[in-house]
C-alpha cells in the first residue's frame, strides 16, 4: 500500500497557523514515525504552489487504493468477561452515528457482552438525556456515537464519577486520549487528512479550476478541523478558491438546506463547480431543490462529502447523481476498535494508539471494500485480527 495511506498520522501533530501548501500534507501524510497520542489542528495555507496541482492529484491517487492489509494493532488484553456497554447515539438518522453502533453490538455480541443503544435524537438536550439514562442504567462502559464530548462535559464527567468508562466516536475534534473531557480516548479517522482530500479531490476534478462551497457545522470541533483543512486544499491551488463557507446546523439541514442552496445558487451561478460538505446529510436535501433549478445530475455544481459515507451517498456516487465522491469512515471497523479500546481499559491497559487512514470512494472504487454493500467495511480481516487479540478464536 502507498505510504500516504498506511503512515499519514505517525508523526507529531499539525500547529493552528502553521503554512501549509498540499505538498506539506502529502509529505505530513506520507510520514512513518511512531503513532503517539496527537493533537491536530487544520493548517492555513498562506501562498499558493506551483506544483499544488500535481500534489492534489498524487494526494487523490494514494486516497483511493484498495484496503487489504491490516495496520491495526496486533497484541492486548484477552477478553474481560461479563461488561455491559451502553451507546448514546447523537442521531440514528445519522449514518455515521447508526453504522458505528451497530459495529459496537457486533463486537459486543463476539464478546458475550451486553449492549443497549439510545437515540439522542439530535439535540443537545436530547444527547443529555441519552448519557443520564445511560448512565441510570448503570454499565461498565459507555460508546458515545457523535456526541460532542465538550457540549456534554457534565454529563461525561457524572459518569465518570460512577466509575464508568467513557469512550467517543467523532466525540472531540482530534482522535486519540481527551483527558480534558474525560474521554480514554477518542475514535475517528484523521479529520485533517479527510479535510485535505475531499478539497484535493475537487481541485483535481476542476482541473485546477475549482469554485467551491463548504458546509460545516462548528458546533462539533470535527467539523471545525475538517472544514479548515478542505479550505486549505482548495485554496492552495492557483485557479481554485473557496466562494464561501456555510455553517448551518447538521440536525436542521432538512429545513435549512433548500433556501440555502436556492440562495448560493442565484448569488455564484457559474461560479460554483464543486460543494464540500462535512457529512453527506447535507446533500441529501441540496439535490432535491438543485433538481427544481434545472441543474442536471453532472452538475454544476458537483459535490463531494468529507463524512460519512451513507448509503444515500453510495447510491449517488455510483448512478452518477450529484454526488462523485465520499469519504466513509470505516464505521463498522470502528465499532470493534470501541469495544478494544474499551477491553483495554477494563484490563487496565493503555489506548492502542491506532487511527485508520482516510480512504476516498468514487465510481471506480466503489466495487470493493464493502462498495456493493453501501458501507467502507475494508477487506482487511479486522474481525478476525481483534478476535484473536481478544483470545476468542
Amino acid at each position: 500500500m502507498p505510504s500516504t495511506r498506511r503512515g499519514f498520522l505517525k508523526q507529531a501533530a499539525f500547529t493552528f497557523g502553521t503554512a501549509l501548501g498540499v505538498g506539506s500534507l502529502t509529505q505530513l501524510l506520507s510520514a512513518s514515525a511512531a503513532a503517539q497520542p496527537i493533537t491536530i489542528a487544520a493548517p492555513i495555507i498562506t501562498a499558493q504552489t506551483n506544483d499544488a496541482l500535481a500534489q492534489a492529484q498524487a494526494l487523490v491517487a494514494s486516497s483511493t487504493a484498495p484496503v487489504t492489509t491490516w495496520d491495526g494493532p496486533t497484541d492486548g488484553p484477552t477478553a474481560q468477561a461479563g461488561k455491559f456497554i451502553v451507546y448514546p447515539s447523537q442521531d440514528q438518522r445519522n449514518g455515521g452515528a447508526l453504522g458505528v453502533g451497530d459495529g459496537v453490538k457486533e463486537a459486543c455480541d463476539a464478546m458475550g457482552w451486553q449492549f443497549r443503544l439510545i437515540d439522542g435524537q439530535g439535540t443537545t438536550n436530547g444527547q443529555t438525556a441519552a448519557i443520564q439514562q445511560a448512565i441510570a442504567l448503570k454499565p461498565d462502559g459507555i460508546v458515545l456515537g457523535t456526541i460532542d464530548a465538550a457540549s456534554q462535559k457534565t454529563a461525561i464527567a457524572a459518569a465518570v464519577a460512577q466509575g464508568i468508562k467513557v469512550i467517543g466516536w467523532h466525540s472531540a475534534g482530534t482522535p486519540g486520549p481527551q483527558p480534558d473531557l474525560n474521554l480514554i480516548t477518542n475514535i475517528e479517522s484523521d479529520p485533517v487528512q479527510t479535510g485535505a482530500v475531499s478539497g484535493a479531490y475537487t481541485v483535481v476534478m476542476a482541473n485546477g479550476q475549482a469554485g467551491v462551497v463548504v458546509f460545516t457545522d462548528s458546533a462539533y470541533a470535527i467539523a471545525i478541523v475538517k472544514h479548515d483543512a478542505m479550505m486549505a486544499a482548495v485554496n492552495a491551488v492557483e485557479g481554485s478558491t473557496v466562494l464561501e463557507l456555510v455553517d448551518t446546523p447538521i440536525a436542521e439541514v432538512q429545513t435549512r438546506m433548500p433556501g440555502i442552496t436556492t440562495g448560493l445558487y442565484q448569488q455564484y451561478g457559474s461560479r460554483l463547480n464543486w460543494m464540500i460538505a462535512v457529512n453527506d446529510l447535507y446533500f441529501d436535501f441540496a439535490i432535491p431543490t438543485l433538481r427544481t433549478l434545472g441543474v442536471g445530475p453532472g452538475g454544476p455544481p458537483q459535490m463531494v462529502s468529507g463524512g460519512d459515507g451513507s448509503v444515500s451517498a453510495y447510491d449517488r456516487v455510483r448512478q452518477g447523481q450529484y454526488q462523485t465522491a465520499t469519504i466513509p469512515e470505516p464505521l463498522n471497523l470502528h465499532g470493534w476498535q470501541a469495544v478494544d479500546e474499551m477491553n483495554r481499559a477494563f484490563a487496565g491497559a493503555p489506548p492502542s494508539g491506532y487511527v485508520t487512514p482516510v480512504h476516498l470512494v468514487t465510481v471506480d472504487n466503489i466495487g470493493v471494500d464493502g462498495g456493493p454493500n453501501n458501507i467502507f467495511d475494508p477487506d482487511n480481516s479486522y474481525r478476525d485480527m481483534y478476535r484473536k487479540i481478544w483470545g476468542i478464536g
